[in-house]
C-alpha cells in the first residue's frame, strides 16, 4: 500500500525545494494536492516521481520540479486570473486555484475535459473549471489572463496568445527540445505593446502535438 502523504512530502522535499523554489504557498500547494488523483489508477503508485507522466489523449503531467519552477516564474498572485492550456486531467489547474482568483483549464479532449472537472469537484475547487476547445486559440471569453501556462512543449507561441495576456502578464512554458536534446524553459512578459522573453532553465518534456511547427521547404 503505498503512502501517497509521505510520497507527497519525499517529492516536494527532495524535487523542488532542492530546485531553487522558495515560495511557500506554492510549496503549500504541492504539500496538499493529492497528485495520484490525477494520474490513471495504474500509474497511482508512481504519482510522485520526479518525471512527466502520461495520463491519457497525449497529454502528461509535468515533472514536478519543472511545473514548480515555471509556475514560480510566472509570479501568479491571489487577485491574478490564469490559463491553464492542456491542462490534462487539472493537476496544473488545481495548483494554480490555490495561488489565484480563479483559473480556466482548456483541453481538446472531451473525455480529460470530463476528468478534469471531476476532479475539480472531488477536490471541491470552486474557483476553477475546465473547456473544451482549440488550444492554440485560448480562451478568449475570460481574457485578458494576468497568467498563462502552457503543460507541455511547444515549438512556438501562439501570437493570439499573448494577445490575451493582461499588460504585466506572464506566459511560460517548455519551448523546443527534442527526444535526444532538452528544450528550455521560457517566460514571456507583456508590458504595454511589448513582449519580452527570457530563458529560465534547461527543461525536457513531450511536445504538445498541437503546438508543433511542420518543417518548411528548403531551396
Amino acid at each position: 500500500m503505498v503512502d501517497y502523504a509521505l510520497a507527497r512530502l519525499n517529492m516536494v522535499e527532495s524535487q523542488i525545494r532542492t530546485n531553487k523554489v522558495t515560495d511557500p504557498a506554492l510549496i503549500d500547494a504541492f504539500d496538499t494536492i493529492p497528485r495520484e488523483v490525477f494520474v490513471p489508477k495504474a500509474k497511482r503508485g508512481i504519482a510522485y516521481v520526479d518525471e512527466a507522466l502520461e495520463v491519457g489523449g497525449n497529454r502528461y503531467l509535468l515533472e514536478p520540479m519543472v511545473l514548480a519552477r515555471l509556475l514560480q516564474a510566472a509570479m501568479p498572485k491571489p487577485g491574478d486570473v490564469a490559463l491553464d492550456i492542456a491542462c490534462g486531467t487539472g493537476y496544473a489547474t488545481v495548483v494554480l486555484s490555490k495561488l489565484v482568483s480563479m483559473v480556466v483549464g482548456i483541453e481538446e479532449d472531451q473525455n480529460l475535459v470530463d476528468a478534469g472537472n471531476a476532479n475539480l469537484e472531488a477536490l471541491t475547487i470552486d474557483n476553477a473549471a475546465i473547456v473544451t476547445g482549440a488550444l492554440g486559440d485560448g480562451y478568449t471569453k475570460q481574457a485578458p489572463y494576468d497568467v498563462i501556462l502552457i503543460d507541455g512543449g511547444v515549438d512556438a507561441v501562439p501570437p493570439k496568445l499573448f494577445d490575451q495576456l493582461a499588460d504585466g502578464g506572464r506566459l511560460v512554458t517548455i519551448e523546443g527540445g527534442s527526444p535526444t536534446e532538452p528544450g528550455v524553459a521560457v517566460l514571456y512578459e507583456k508590458l504595454g505593446a511589448r513582449i519580452g522573453r527570457r530563458i529560465l532553465f534547461d527543461a525536457g518534456t513531450p511536445m504538445l502535438s498541437e503546438f508543433r511547427q511542420e518543417a518548411g521547404f528548403v531551396f
